[in-house]
């Protein structure tokens, strides 16, 4: 396991010490691990949804172009 030093907002380590407190978990570091892995997970999605609708985005525009060629006849 990889071993990384951060700084954080006294905010932000007081609600991680008052999520231990309250028994959420079971210690700081496991605290500092589930957090950090459930933004990286939420982040994650976020950017595949967002990439879905581009390629959701793209392939309607591709399917609503019409062959010119193919409605020649119609004219006529």
């Amino acid at each position: 396991m990889v071993t990384s030093e951060v700084t954080l907002p006294d905010r932000i380590d007081s609600d991680i010490d008052r999520l231990v407190e309250q028994d959420d978990f079971l210690n700081r570091e496991q605290a500092i691990e589930e957090l950090l892995s459930l933004g990286v997970s939420s982040h994650n999605t976020a950017d595949e949804s967002e990439e879905e609708l581009v390629d959701d985005v793209f392939t309607q525009a591709v399917d609503d172009q019409q062959d010119p060629a193919s409605h020649q006849d119609d004219r006529l």
